[in-house]
C-alpha cells in the first residue's frame, strides 16, 4: 500500500485487537495520521504504519 493511500482509509468502528492489528484499525490510522501531520512522508510513513500494526 502506498503511503498516500493511508489517509483515504476509513477506520473500523471498533478495534479487534488481534496481532498484527488490521490495516483499518482506528489506533493504526490515528498513529499514521499523527505522524503525517508532524511532517513524515514516504518510506518513513510506511515504517510508522508497520510499527503501529505491531503495537
Amino acid at each position: 500500500m502506498k503511503p498516500s493511500e493511508f489517509a483515504t482509509l476509513k477506520a473500523k468502528k471498533k478495534c479487534c485487537r488481534s496481532k498484527p492489528r488490521c490495516k483499518r484499525c482506528p489506533l493504526v490510522l490515528h498513529k499514521v495520521h499523527k505522524a503525517e501531520l508532524s511532517g513524515i512522508r514516504g518510506k518513513e510513513l510506511e515504517k510508522v504504519f508497520k510499527r503501529a500494526r505491531k503495537a
